[in-house]
């Protein structure tokens, strides 16, 4: 949570509204100077009937990796899911995923779409309602949001936690790290709204800042070439790739403001 005074009760209430219920909310504020604070802590005390632990938990503004990093350590649960302040989730999100986590023990990482998307095919890749997620399909394109995720809390003690240097493309750098070893699966069904239904790119918050974020794809693409996700050749067709989608999404940009 940070500057989200807007938005945060909404995105509270998404949680309290599961059809299933977590064992605990952790809500990790970083270094807000609004009334998100306030809000939030106002939502929790005429929320307490509902029997969820809330715990708020106060940092400096470190950005958002060392905020969820805060979090995913406070967490004693056997599944984390993550949930940014202006984001929300349907209320069977929760049900959803933990009924395919429960029958399909070898899913490690469970993301699904959001915002009315469905997917059909990406190039070469067809999408069924679940589909496999490889690192190395990663490097290409981010299938996976941030609220749309459910991990098993084990994944922690072999990949660690999100990168807190990186502050663009940082979601996509631990779900990269996490796919290499582990089984991930996308969930094709929306079951969460980011960003009020905003574009993805370049509208507000992190991703509005498109050479930023193409400076954290880079990044991740190094990662991928370092990790031995891809080799030599591919790194290089990979950079190529990432320069055109620039320069394609500074063409989209400019054309909504048109």
């Amino acid at each position: 949570m940070y500057q989200s005074e807007a938005t945060i009760q909404r995105a509270l209430t998404s949680v309290v509204r599961q059809t299933y219920r977590p064992m605990e909310v952790i809500l990790v504020n970083d270094g807000s100077t609004d009334a998100s604070v306030s809000q939030a802590e106002s939502y929790m005390a005429s929320h307490q009937e509902e029997q969820l632990s809330f715990q708020l938990l106060d940092q400096a503004n470190g950005g958002a990796s060392k905020a969820r990093n805060t979090a995913m350590r406070q967490a004693s649960g056997r599944y984390i899911a993550l949930l940014d302040a202006d984001d929300e989730w349907v209320p069977d999100k929760i049900a959803q995923q933990i009924a395919i986590l429960e029958a399909q023990p070898s899913i490690d990482f469970l993301g699904t779409t959001r915002n009315g998307e469905r997917w059909t095919r990406w190039f070469f890749k067809k999408f069924d309602r679940l589909t496999d997620i490889s690192a190395r399909l990663l490097l290409y394109k981010t299938f996976f949001a941030t609220p749309t995720v459910i991990f098993k809390r084990s994944v922690l003690s072999t990949v660690g936690y999100f990168d807190e240097q990186q502050y663009h493309s940082e979601d996509a750098n631990y779900w990269i790290r996490i796919c290499k070893d582990h089984h991930c699966v996308l969930l094709n069904e929306s079951l969460v709204l980011t960003g009020g239904g905003k574009p993805h790119i370049g509208h507000s918050g992190l991703s509005s800042d498109i050479r930023a974020m193409a400076a954290g794809e880079i990044k991740n693409m190094a990662l991928g070439y370092r990790l031995g996700i891809v080799g030599r050749l591919e790194y290089l067709l990979l950079l190529f790739y990432c320069k055109m989608k620039y320069f394609r999404r500074i063409l989209v940009v400019k054309s909504r403001k048109k």
